[in-house]
């Protein structure tokens, strides 16, 4: 199973949000199947996820860690080692490489797509402009199991 991470730019960062995405996290990989985590960029939610699934994988080591870019559709070999050293596997999607100032949504939505679970942080209270509004929506929309770390 696959689990995707969406979050706004900016956040608290706490001992207890970090306690939540790590026991999220783990009771995923132990209760629900869950082997393969998305990841985005541009947010200290990212960051902070990329983190702790880091460290969890010294425990599960057969867990992937996925980069999915909305930049640079083709890589140089050295950048790819670089990215490699932090993921597992790289890729963008080609179906993004002409979204325009939209990319980062649409390769959100196409990391929606690739899960069976969307973890969030996304606080109501943050304008309905922002991406991770629309994103929300549509995992809502496309019936995805959502689980929102900010309200837990």
């Amino acid at each position: 199973m696959v689990a995707c991470f969406i979050g706004h730019r900016k956040i608290a960062v706490t001992n207890e949000l970090c306690e939540r995405i790590r026991t999220t996290v783990l009771d995923l990989i132990d209760n629900q199947g869950v082997d393969t985590f998305l990841f985005g960029s541009r947010s200290q939610f990212d960051e902070l996820c990329l983190k702790i699934v880091t460290e969890i994988k010294e425990i599960r080591p057969h867990i992937r860690r996925i980069y999915v870019r909305a930049e640079y559709p083709y890589i140089s070999a050295d950048y790819e080692k670089y990215l490699l050293t932090f993921y597992d596997e790289t890729y963008m999607p080609e179906s993004i490489i002409h979204a325009g100032k939209a990319i980062y949504i649409e390769r959100n939505r196409r990391m929606i797509d690739s899960s069976n679970i969307c973890i969030f942080y996304y606080l109501e209270n943050y304008t309905s402009n922002c991406g991770t509004y629309k994103t929300y929506l549509y995992a809502h929309k496309n019936l995805k199991t959502i689980i929102d770390i900010a309200l837990m």
